[in-house]
């Protein structure tokens, strides 16, 4: 995502974009759903991103779910992040991130917990990663940008809703 006016090429400024756009954009499906899906906020989730504009973008994409989105910049904090709270429900796992990649971060914590659900996310979506993904660990793989309709479907692919909670769902 770049701020207009930054990119000379005139050709690449047909895939820029205006964050305050997007973000307006963005607010008003999570605004949607949060009002027809008023009691999805149980879920604990953890960021994984070092990105901060992504961050904030996924921070916002997960309100519906989650009250309690905890974030990491790296892959040894998602690690020890994901050590000290056991009860984390999802990841959100940067393929790209520094001192430890996403793959090593969900082999390390697949040593600690088989049961958090592991999403990998990245920008570098090449034939081949979905499968190193799933086979580091991940539970599924979805490629950036990301938009909510398609990360809500993806994450309830892997709980349900019952009674006033959400509970994972056996595949």
């Amino acid at each position: 995502i770049c701020c207009k006016g930054e990119i000379k090429d005139p050709e690449l400024e047909l895939y820029t974009i205006d964050i305050r756009t997007y973000l307006r954009y963005f607010n008003k499906i999570v605004v949607m759903d949060e009002v027809a899906e008023v009691q999805r906020k149980d879920l604990k989730i953890l960021i994984a991103e070092d990105d901060e504009i992504s961050g904030m973008l996924l921070s916002i994409a997960v309100r519906a779910f989650s009250q309690q989105v905890l974030k990491a910049s790296n892959g040894i904090e998602t690690v020890e992040i994901c050590r000290n709270s056991p009860d984390i429900d999802f990841v959100l796992m940067d393929i790209k991130m520094p001192e430890m990649d996403g793959y090593e971060a969900t082999r390390q914590i697949r040593k600690f917990n088989k049961d958090v659900i592991i999403i990998a996310q990245t920008a570098y979506a090449l034939s081949g990663d979905r499968e190193k993904a799933l086979a580091a660990g991940c539970n599924e793989y979805i490629a950036k940008p990301i938009f909510q309709a398609s990360l809500t479907s993806l994450m309830e692919r892997f709980v349900v809703r019952q009674g006033d909670r959400w509970v994972h769902n056996v595949i």
